[in-house]
Parts: C-alpha cells; structure tokens; sequence
C-alpha cells in the first residue's frame, strides 16, 4: 500500500462519513496486498500517524473532518460487526440524570456479541451481553440523532442495570419515573 493511495482512499471514505476501518476493511481497499506487505504497510501508516490503531484489527483516520464527539461509539459498532448494540446501563442513567456520577472514558454497552473489555485511546468501552430478541431491543431502543448507536430508553438502561446485577443504589428514585427523549 503505498502512503499516497491511502491518503486518497482515507479522503474518499471520509467525505461518506467513515473514518473508523477494521484491518478487513482496508484489506479490501487493497486486494493486491499480500497478508504480510499488509500488516508491514499497516505498522508503517501507524508510525507515521496516518492511522491510529484503536484496538486489535482496528484503524481509525486521525485526520477525518467526519470525526465527532462520537467516535467511541463509531469504534464499539466496528468492534461488534453482526451484532445489535445500544448504549445503556450507566453511560445513559447517568445522560438521563437518573445517576449522578459521569462515566468519565467508559462507555456501557449492551449487545447481542460477547461480552468483554476493550481499553481504547478514546475510552474503555464495556460490552455487556444481552439474550433480548432484536424487536424487543428496537422497541426498548431510540434512534438518537448523530449517534452511531441506538440509546436505550430511561426505562430499559433501569431494567438492564436491575438485570445484569449492578450497583443500583446509585439512582435517584426522583429521576427513576418518566420516559424522556433521548439526551444528545
């Protein structure tokens, strides 16, 4: 892969919105590659900052005008390919004001993948598995705007909280009651 090529086909993909590539992606992006000149290549556009690897077998654009303030997300729905994920547990009580405490770099998410603890440089992202059917996660779920990743309901981040056995002294029973949009 030469650095001049990359560059171009980073543009391109940046102008549609992507910026974060699993190394499947970029494989694609050169089919001439070898597994061996890929991985050498890859090392390469790392040192010289013109991909960061966020996790294992996964790239993003340091330079994407595309990036936002949601690029944790970006990264949990690269890491769960195939699967349903939504943004829950105390990463949405504490956006709904249903907790007090602000997950500072930890985003909470359920999924229908596996389970697991992935340390990026945006965050540590926790994934919680789930066994809910995809129509009863779409209807327990919001399409929030911008976001990569539905956003559960004040409701349904309660129920997952209560469900997977976490701390739930930290909700404010005051804030536990009405359904709410989902904050941005």
């Amino acid at each position: 892969m030469k650095r001049m090529e990359l560059i171009q086909r980073l543009a391109e993909l940046d102008r549609r919105g992507v910026y974060v590539l699993a190394r499947r992606d970029i494989e694609k992006l050169f089919p001439t590659e070898g597994s061996k000149a890929m991985e050498q290549s890859l090392k390469r556009m790392v040192a010289d900052g013109l991909l960061q690897r966020v996790a294992r077998g996964l790239y993003l654009n340091p330079a994407a005008a595309s990036k936002n303030r949601w690029v944790a997300e970006e990264i949990a729905k690269a890491l769960r390919p195939g699967s349903l994920s939504y943004v829950s547990l105390e990463s949405m009580l504490s956006e709904y004001g249903v907790i007090s405490q602000v997950p500072i770099s930890r985003l909470t998410v359920m999924t229908t993948g596996a389970s697991g603890l992935v340390e990026t440089p945006y965050g540590t992202l926790e994934f919680t598995h789930t066994k809910r059917g995809m129509a009863e996660i779409i209807a327990r779920t919001l399409v929030a705007k911008g976001r990569p990743l539905r956003v559960a309901t004040k409701q349904a981040a309660i129920r997952d909280l209560v469900r997977v056995g976490r701390n739930t002294n930290m909700m404010d029973p005051d804030e536990m009651g009405d359904e709410q949009e989902a904050p941005l």
